[in-house]
């Protein structure tokens, strides 16, 4: 069963910036219009629909509500993070065949040649911008999202991909990852009851290891390309999914 397109960072997370209405009717319209595109694009995912466009569009549904400036706001707490958020940190375009010249054990090397072998577009963000810090937030979190899959050792298939999204959880308090994890409960229980097991398994085992490590959003993982991926595990307090 496919839940949803692993390549969850090649999704346009970022809906494009408005000018917030200060009539409160168009804002309570815009807040109904919100959480009527994340009930659609939930629904959706339930019957099937697991393009990436629905998940942007229940992306762009949540980041119409408090819930994205509470994950901002919890982020800013911590200086690192706050540093992140305020300087709109988004480094320059990967250069893949540069990044293959690096050690073959370092972050760089490895990320490069996953980009090579699934042919993702590594610079997909370049050149998107976010007034806030909402918006920054998530663009920064979906650019990032295949260097987490290499950090913690969780693969794009449908199990692994909830295995991260829960690691996310105990990290800050994200509402797409939140949403994805239910669906992928209700869906699983409906559908294939036989991989529940599993899945509860990666989840519980995500969240423990998020809750374990330290921060992955304060990292600029662009500066410390040469450093060896298991040094940077090291780091960050990870023990790395072990695939047989």
């Amino acid at each position: 069963m496919q839940l949803f397109n692993s390549t969850m960072s090649h999704q346009s997370a970022i809906a494009p910036t408005q000018q917030q209405p200060q009539n409160p009717i168009l804002q309570g319209m815009k807040s109904v219009l919100s959480k009527l595109l994340i009930v659609k694009s939930f629904t959706s995912m339930l019957l099937g629909d697991n393009s990436l466009e629905t998940v942007g569009e229940l992306t762009y549904g949540l980041l119409e509500t408090p819930a994205y400036d509470r994950l901002a706001h919890h982020l800013n707490q911590d200086p690192a993070c706050a540093a992140l958020i305020r300087d709109r940190y988004i480094p320059p375009a990967h250069d893949l065949d540069a990044l293959l010249t690096l050690p073959a054990d370092s972050l760089g090397y490895i990320y490069a040649a996953q980009m090579k072998k699934t042919g993702f577009d590594p610079n997909l963000h370049a050149g998107m911008t976010a007034k806030s810090d909402a918006e920054y937030v998530e663009l920064r979190l979906s650019q990032t999202h295949d260097l987490w899959h290499i950090i913690t050792g969780f693969d794009t298939s449908v199990v692994g991909e909830i295995g991260l999204q829960a690691f996310h959880l105990p990290q800050f308090p994200y509402p797409l990852a939140t949403l994805l994890v239910a669906n992928s409960l209700i869906s699983i229980t409906l559908k294939e009851p036989e991989m529940l097991p599993q899945l509860l398994a990666a989840i519980a085992q995500g969240f423990a290891m998020g809750k374990a490590a330290k921060s992955l959003f304060a990292q600029k993982w662009e500066e410390g390309w040469e450093k060896p991926l298991t040094q940077w595990q090291a780091e960050l307090n990870i023990q790395p999914i072990q695939h047989q």
